[in-house]
């Protein structure tokens, strides 16, 4: 057996029997268990694409496509295809989806200016990042983090 985060490879066969309660066993633990190996490349495109926005700090010397493509060694084109059929979304609305949620934590947070969380998210400028924002949330980045402050000050005052 061979254990990597979030994933398990059995290296023997299961008869459908140990397979129906393993299924069981992990979906009582709120896991699931995949052996289509398309469903199982996209997970892994997916756990790839979260890593990248939410737990890197360093800018990929590459662009999206051939980052996907060194990483799970895979051609770009046939993970975009599999992606697509299997998600009914591109790579990159969901890479997209995932910048606007990290934007979203960094404005809440507060700490940052959001010249600083473009640069941080690899906008190629703050314009690029407002655009995005607002086309995706309905609200420009300055609209929500007043939003939260208000927020903030009318949960203060109860």
């Amino acid at each position: 057996m061979a254990v990597n985060l979030g994933e398990v490879e059995i290296l023997g066969d299961l008869s459908q029997e140990q397979r129906d309660l393993l299924d069981v066993a992990l979906r009582k633990s709120g896991l699931e268990l995949m052996d289509d190996k398309k469903s199982i490349l996209v997970e892994k495109v997916k756990a790839v694409i979260i890593e990248l926005v939410h737990y890197t700090e360093g800018q990929i010397k590459v662009n999206l496509s051939d980052y996907l493509a060194e990483k799970l060694h895979y051609d770009y084109t046939y993970l975009a295809n599999l992606f697509s059929e299997v998600k009914g979304m591109s790579i990159e609305k969901f890479y997209l989806y995932h910048k606007i949620e990290k934007v979203k934590e960094l404005l809440i947070y507060d700490e940052l200016s959001l010249s600083e969380i473009a640069y941080r998210l690899h906008y190629s400028s703050l314009a690029h990042l407002s655009n995005q924002f607002k086309k995706m949330t309905g609200f420009t980045p300055s609209d929500f983090r007043k939003l939260k402050n208000k927020r903030r000050s009318t949960l203060e005052n109860l």
